[in-house]
């Protein structure tokens, strides 16, 4: 496999990213968030499933209860 000169050496992190990641590293992740995430990720993993939609995917994470 040829070696891409794109990887040889990092890229200059974004500075702008950078700030945006600090900022968000002293807040706390909310309930709320925390379940979109897993809706998105519910979501993205079933996707070329026939019949699989976001409502099907929030219907059966309101059904379904983990127990701690």
């Amino acid at each position: 496999m040829a070696i891409r000169k794109q990887f040889l050496k990092a890229a200059a992190p974004d500075p702008e990213l950078v700030e945006l990641i600090k900022k968000r590293k002293s807040k706390p992740v909310t309930d709320e968030e925390l379940r979109r995430q897993r809706l998105s990720f519910a979501f993205g993993n079933a996707m070329n499933a026939e019949g699989v939609t976001k409502e099907s995917v929030q219907t059966a994470s309101d059904r379904i209860r983990l127990r701690a």
